[in-house]
C-alpha cells in the first residue's frame, strides 16, 4: 500500500543497496541500484564473499507520517536508517528528500541538512554527562549559532513538551532512564526537524517505562504531526504507533502496508509468523468496520476512525446502542456491537487459513 490520500511524498528510498566486502561497487553498473533481478544479484554479492545488508530497499514516506520499519536482528532495519540518514553510506540507489537526492549532497550540505531538517534518536541517549537538562537540550541551537537567548527559550518549550518543567537544571545522573530518553527526545526535537529518525528508542526501558514512553510518543506526535522512521523489532509497538508498516528479511522488504493489512493478509508466511500472536481488536479500526451512519445515531459518544476495537470495546459494555465515529465534527459513520463480533470473526477466519 502506497496511497496516502493527497499527502505529498517527504522522503523516498529507491534501489538502495548497502553491501559490505572489500570491492562492493563491482556488483553495480551505475549508482542507481537498480539491478534488474535481486535474487541474481544477491548470489552473485554472496558467491563473492560480500554481505548485502540493506538489499534493493524502496519505499516512500509521506508528509506527517509515522513510517515503522521492523525486522528481527540482522534483517537491516537499523542499516536502512543510517542510510537514508547517510550515517552509512549506501553502495548504490537514491535517497530523495523533498525530490532532493541526499547521496549527491556534498558533506557541507549534509551537515546542514542534518542540522536543519533532520532529527535523530537513537537506542543510547547519548547525553552530555557534564550539561543540565536544559543545556543539553540547546546544545545543538548552540551549534546553529542561535542566540543564547533564543536557545533557552526553545529548549525550555521542548522540555515541557517532553514533560520534564521543573527539571531542567538536573544533570543525566540524576534522572531515570525514561526521563534521560525524554531528554533526548527534547534535543532532537529543539532544531524543529522536517523528518524524525527514530532508531529502537526505547528498547533500553523496562517494560513499564518503555509503555509509558510509547504513549507519550503518540501525545508528541498529535501535537506536532511529524515525518517519522521509526525503527524496532517489537510488533506491538508498532501496532501502537505506526500509521504503516514495512517488514524487513534478510536486507529485504517483505512487505508494507497498514498494521491491519500486514496481520490479516502477510504477503510470505515470514510475515504471517511475525504477527501470528497479535491480537486482532488491537489492529481492526473502527473506520475499516464502520457503516454508513442512522439518522439518530446519538453523537454523544463518538470514536475517531483509528480507533481500534480494543479502545472501544469498553465503550459497549453498558449500551448496546451504535457508537458514532466522527472526523473532526462530523459524524462519517458508526460502529455496532454485531459489527464488532462480525469483524473479529472474520479475521479469526483468516488468520487460521493463513
Amino acid at each position: 500500500m502506497e496511497d496516502m490520500g493527497k499527502k505529498e511524498v517527504k522522503l523516498s528510498c529507491r534501489n538502495v543497496w548497502k553491501v559490505y566486502g572489500e570491492n562492493p561497487d563491482r556488483f553495480f553498473t551505475n549508482r542507481n541500484g537498480n539491478v534488474g533481478d535481486t535474487a541474481e544479484a544477491l548470489d552473485r554479492i554472496r558467491q563473492n564473499s560480500h554481505i548485502a545488508a540493506a538489499a534493493n530497499v524502496s519505499f516512500n514516506v509521506f508528509e506527517g507520517e509515522i513510517f515503522v520499519i521492523m525486522g528481527l536482528s540482522g534483517s537491516g532495519k537499523s542499516t536502512m536508517v543510517r542510510c537514508v540518514s547517510r550515517l552509512v553510506e549506501p553502495t548504490a540507489g537514491e535517497v530523495l528528500l523533498d525530490g532532493d537526492d541526499l547521496l549527491k549532497a556534498s558533506r557541507e550540505e549534509l551537515i546542514e541538512i542534518r542540522r536543519h531538517k533532520m532529527g535523530m534518536v537513537f537506542q543510547g541517549f547519548g547525553l552530555l554527562p557534564h550539561l543540565s537538562v536544559v543545556e543539553n537540550v540547546a546544545f545543538p541551537l548552540k551549534i546553529q549559532n542561535i542566540s543564547e537567548k533564543e536557545r533557552h527559550e526553545r529548549a525550555m518549550e521542548m522540555i515541557e513538551l517532553v514533560g520534564l518543567s521543573g527539571r531542567e537544571n538536573a544533570f543525566p545522573r540524576q534522572l531515570s532512564g525514561g526521563q534521560q530518553q525524554r531528554v533526548g527526545i527534547a534535543r532532537s526535537l529543539a532544531v524543529r526537524p522536517e523528518i524524525w529518525f527514530l532508531d529502537e528508542p526505547f528498547s533500553a526501558l523496562d517494560p513499564l517505562i518503555r509503555r509509558q514512553m510509547q504513549d507519550e510518543f503518540v501525545r508528541l506526535q498529535t501535537q506536532l504531526h511529524k515525518t517519522i522512521v521509526f525503527i524496532t523489532h517489537d510488533f506491538l509497538e508498532a501496532l501502537k504507533i505506526a500509521d504503516r508498516i514495512a517488514i524487513m528479511k534478510d536486507g529485504q522488504v517483505v512487505q508494507i502496508g497498514t498494521p491491519t493489512e500486514i496481520v490479516l493478509n502477510p504477503a510470505t508466511p515470514y510475515v504471517a509468523e511475525f504477527t501470528e500472536d497479535v491480537p486482532l481488536a488491537r489492529v481492526i479500526s473502527c473506520g475499516s468496520i464502520m457503516e454508513p451512519p442512522s439518522g439518530n445515531i446519538d453523537k454523544s459518544i463518538t470514536v475517531e476512525r483509528h480507533t481500534t476495537l480494543e479502545e472501544l470495546l469498553p465503550q459497549f459494555a453498558q449500551r448496546q446502542e451504535p457508537v458514532a465515529v466522527a472526523d473532526g465534527e462530523t459524524v462519517i459513520g458508526m460502529v455496532t456491537p454485531a459489527g464488532v463480533l462480525q469483524a473479529l470473526a472474520e479475521g479469526e477466519a483468516k488468520v487460521l487459513g493463513k
